[in-house]
């Protein structure tokens, strides 16, 4: 048989086989010989490890009293509730923020403190800082300031915060800098030494932690009853937060977003429920898909083009009218943002097709003065994803470029910045997603910089985009038994995605074209027969005329329901023709 290149440009990469590995996670776990091969493919080799990853459940969740400082944090804590002392929570104005804010919020008053909340929008005067909540707190007589998703970079902000008398305490998940802030306590699982085993906990995972422990401590007191408050109530908020921020699903993170969808299929938040509801979504029924492209954007719109307070408000509610109404707004601010978004995309793509120069190296930095500071996240996750390529993507005014980078696995961003940071006002976020703020005369330095370490870093085949498979099936194995089985690998999210098998099928006749854009395929292997579905494939039509071809396809299966029956659909991401010799 012979093998003819893809039309698209994705390398598939195959599944690591090892007979003897799958054959053992078979027998021990009683699972399907495939389900077993996507676990070989996602370098599993440990029974103890596939346990855990199936099987886990809250009570193996890290106990917080592992994060530094944790004592001294919840110490302080209870001395402002002793005292009834007012306390500010300051929030980062994403997702991860917004859920966080609401969640120490929620709690604190939960324990009867007088809590308010800060959450800066950007267009604020000071840029985005946390300097921006001082005269808040002053005004409301607040005596500690808890960050959530911020903080850790802000060493001289916070300086000022204890020249006013103003304990702090960091919650932060960001890589911290050379520089600590000196503060009451630290809150931050990448803490240089920290001992904290997940490294991923997001923005809102931290905050989460530090409930726990705060009921911990309670508890052990004899202060409140270990039932009082149920955390479980606020997974939906860690679910939600962690999701939005790209947390990656495994581990401690894979714990508390499963419980946490089951806790939003059930949420008694009428806000949320109100924008899951404008967000077209089934609460009963929803999964991470739908938190991360339906639910999130709508609750992130705030944070790039309005006010983000709106987003803890509408978490907050328990008014149904004003629920209805913070959601509908969101829903109009999401609109507004897709808007601006085609529109600067428009722009960017016109400026790569006048420029192609600008995408042969082996990384990409773009700059403007027209892009909205709210957007360049997302123009430069689909740049970054489009040419798979580190990318920059910088909006000017005032002579002040904002930045967003988005790179690939085989590219870390953080050393990158670090090594220049003499170019800088500021930069702060992950390895693979971070902002960065910059003098305008200063941006092309950059550019040549950052694109010189890519080429020296990357090879070709590093910025190839690809396809890993996870598992090869016959058409005869893929039942609703063995979807069923699949879903012990659920939830799916960053570094756990959705399963991709691949099989070798024939069409039954050419697939037809829907809804403009996509292709429906008739596939037969054996005799079964299934169809798929080819999402912007309608312009690799042309190579799939003939009748009887014969086909390798690569797909995640999906039980698609259609006037109350259930049938299994595929959702063709890419295809090989083949020929017989």
């Amino acid at each position: 048989m012979q093998q003819k290149q893809s039309h698209s440009n994705l390398l598939w990469v195959y599944p690591t086989k090892n007979h003897t590995l799958r054959d053992f996670f078979v027998s021990e776990f009683h699972i399907h010989p495939a389900t077993a091969q996507v676990l070989v493919s996602r370098k599993f080799t440990k029974k103890t490890d596939v346990h855990k990853f199936l099987y886990s459940k809250l009570p193996h969740l890290i106990p917080p009293e592992k994060l530094s400082e944790i004592d001294i944090a919840t110490n302080r804590l209870y001395d402002a509730l002793k005292k009834g002392e007012s306390i500010l929570i300051f929030g980062d104005n994403d997702v991860d923020g917004i859920t966080g804010t609401t969640l120490l919020v929620d709690f604190l008053r939960a324990l009867g403190a007088n809590v308010y909340f800060y959450i800066v929008s950007r267009t604020s005067d000071r840029g985005n800082t946390i300097l921006d909540s001082m005269e808040y707190a002053q005004e409301q007589n607040c005596k500690l300031l808890i960050t959530v998703d911020c903080g850790i970079t802000a060493a001289d902000e916070i300086e000022e915060f204890a020249k006013k008398g103003i304990d702090v305490i960091i919650t932060d998940h960001h890589e911290p800098t050379d520089r600590i802030p000196h503060c009451v306590a630290t809150l931050n699982p990448k803490l240089k030494g920290s001992k904290y085993v997940n490294k991923d906990l997001t923005g809102v995972g931290v905050a989460f932690k530090f409930a726990h422990a705060m009921m911990n401590m309670l508890a052990k007191k004899g202060e409140v009853q270990a039932d009082l408050i149920d955390l479980r109530r606020y997974l939906d908020l860690v679910a939600l937060g962690t999701i939005s921020d790209m947390g990656a699903l495994t581990g401690e993170n894979r714990i508390l977003v499963r419980y946490g969808i089951e806790q939003l299929r059930k949420t008694q938040r009428i806000g949320l429920l109100k924008l899951i509801h404008v967000s077209d979504v089934n609460p009963e029924e929803i999964t991470t898909t739908d938190v991360a492209s339906k639910v999130a954007p709508r609750l992130n719109s705030l944070g790039r083009i309005d006010d983000p307070v709106k987003g803890v408000n509408l978490l907050l509610v328990r008014d149904m009218g004003e629920a209805e109404s913070l959601a509908r707004d969101l829903d109009m601010m999401n609109q507004k943002r897709q808007r601006i978004e085609r529109k600067d995309t428009e722009n960017l793509d016109k400026v790569i097709s006048d420029n192609p120069g600008i995408v042969r190296d082996k990384a990409i930095v773009l700059h403007s003065y027209t892009w909205h500071s709210g957007i360049i996240a997302i123009l430069a996750t689909k740049i970054s994803k489009l040419y798979n390529k580190p990318t920059v993507v910088i909006t000017i005014k005032d002579g002040i470029g904002k930045g967003s980078i988005r790179t690939i696995p085989e590219f870390p961003v953080l050393d990158v910045l670090k090594q220049n940071k003499d170019l800088l006002l500021n930069f702060g976020g992950h390895d693979y997603a971070c902002g960065l703020t910059i003098k305008e005369e200063n941006i092309p330095a950059l550019k040549e910089r950052f694109i010189t370490a890519a080429g020296r870093h990357l090879k070709e085949r590093d910025v190839l985009p690809k396809l890993y498979l996870d598992a090869q099936i016959s058409f005869k194995d893929l039942t609703f038994e063995f979807l069923e089985s699949l879903t012990l690998l659920e939830p799916y999210g960053m570094e756990n995605p959705h399963v991709t098998l691949f099989a070798t099928a024939r069409q039954v006749h050419p697939p037809k074209i829907i809804g403009k854009n996509h292709l429906k395929f008739s596939l037969e292997d054996g005799d079964r027969y299934l169809e798929g579905i080819g999402f912007n494939m309608a312009n690799r039509k042309p190579s799939l005329v003939k009748k009887n071809l014969k086909l390798l396809i690569a797909f995640t299966p999906h039980i698609n329901i259609y006037l109350n029956k259930s049938s299994i659909q595929l959702q063709i991401k890419d295809f090989i023709v083949l020929e017989d010799e």
